[in-house]
């Protein structure tokens, strides 16, 4: 009789594949919070200048 099957590389090609979809998902968090915090900036300095007209 044989052992349990030797599945230890699918087990950590998993984990790669999990970690990097969740590495790149909080990589596009941070890149849509910094694009939001610019817009805000953005929109900001136009209501100033809309206030001084």
């Amino acid at each position: 009789m044989e052992g349990p099957a030797n599945t230890l590389n699918y087990f950590i090609a998993g984990y790669v594949v999990i970690f990097g979809i969740m590495a790149g998902y909080v990589t596009s968090l941070a890149v849509r919070w910094n694009n939001l915090k610019q817009d805000a900036a953005v929109l900001e300095e136009l209501k100033e200048k809309e206030g001084e007209k």
